[in-house]
């Protein structure tokens, strides 16, 4: 089956080569899905996504109105695919539900560690042969209170990791899982109890009407003074403009992003060679106590590994006219 994938990287390729290489005619395409390069689909009957591609209605509209029946996403998340487009232009949609939350979980936690213990400075210190300590102190984490909003599968991870660690947990998860509470004395709570009471706040909810903008300047003024934030969830579950106000008041003490709410046609991209246009980035990227990695929290061996096999396996269960397990319409 002709598939088109957009958004193609080429650290993606090799994973798909051994399952498609039979059964399967991949068109690999570099450029986002857009009302633009739809075109570039012609003759596909699947399209393959990324997590920044346009799902949006008229994209959606152009894809039924060039042949394509399916819409396979190589993402867990779907917020961005107009799901009633789809079903209008009867295009099947699936995504890969699950590839690494380990990946995702420890990335997290690295972000943590590099923030409080200032790897980034002491690396770019020693490079330019200064030993010096001065600046460099960090603190234990051992016996910090980590704020956990979202408790699903990452997020349990999570968990598991800062409770090795020593610390106290305190979560926000609409359906609590009694056994984290005999486990690892998690302690569930509403939101803004978790921002007063963390030292550390990690966010693994995902981004609906009720989650965008959880974090804004109301619940920053809520948390403790000095107060890290990680995000590696979804960027709209952050009002990036309240938090710059939070930086520069510092009531946030550190900053961590994987996720960014303008991400798109920014991230996966390399704009080293222009000016950067997005003044709200830009001005984030100035903080000492800012770390940005650009959407790379899944990207190990083993997810893109397990998306590759899902992504295939998804592609394999529509041509042969099965029920795909991971379909998904607009009442999942």
């Amino acid at each position: 089956m002709k598939t088109a994938i957009f958004s193609a990287h080429k650290f993606e390729k090799e994973y798909y080569a051994k399952q498609a290489a039979e059964k399967h005619d991949l068109l690999w395409i570099e450029a986002p899905l857009s009302e633009d390069t739809v075109m570039l689909a012609h003759g596909c009957k699947a399209v393959c996504i990324f997590a920044n591609d346009d799902g949006s209605e008229k994209v959606i509209k152009k894809l039924g109105e060039a042949g394509i029946e399916f819409l396979v996403l190589r993402s867990a998340g779907f917020n961005h695919v107009d799901l009633k487009a789809t079903k209008a232009a009867g295009i099947k949609v699936a995504r890969v539900p699950e590839y690494s939350p380990y990946a995702v979980a420890e990335h997290s936690v690295a972000l943590m560690l590099a923030l409080n213990r200032k790897l980034i400075k002491a690396n770019n210190r020693i490079r330019d042969g200064n030993f010096s300590l001065d600046g460099l102190t960090g603190f234990d984490m051992h016996g910090k209170t980590v704020g956990i909003i979202g408790l699903g599968k990452i997020g349990k991870i999570v968990a598991s990791i800062v409770h090795g660690f020593g610390c106290n947990i305190v979560v926000y998860d609409p359906s609590p899982d009694r056994e984290l509470e005999q486990k690892f004395g998690v302690i569930y709570t509403d939101i803004d109890s978790v921002c007063k009471a963390s030292d550390i706040i990690t966010l693994h909810a995902p981004l609906t009407s009720e989650t965008k903008y959880l974090v804004n300047k109301d619940r920053i003024e809520l948390m403790k003074k000095g107060v890290m934030l990680i995000n590696t969830g979804r960027g709209g579950l952050v009002n990036t403009r309240d938090v710059i106000a939070g930086l520069k008041s510092c009531k946030i003490g550190y900053l961590g992003l994987d996720v960014y709410e303008e991400e798109k046609g920014l991230f996966f991209e390399d704009h080293s060679g222009e000016v950067l246009q997005d003044d709200v980035i830009a001005r984030l990227m100035t903080f000492q106590n800012v770390l940005i990695t650009s959407h790379q929290a899944f990207l190990t061996n083993t997810a893109l590994a397990n998306i590759a096999d899902i992504t295939i396996s998804n592609l394999n269960d529509f041509e042969a006219g099965k029920k795909c397990v991971n379909e998904i319409d607009e009442n999942t």
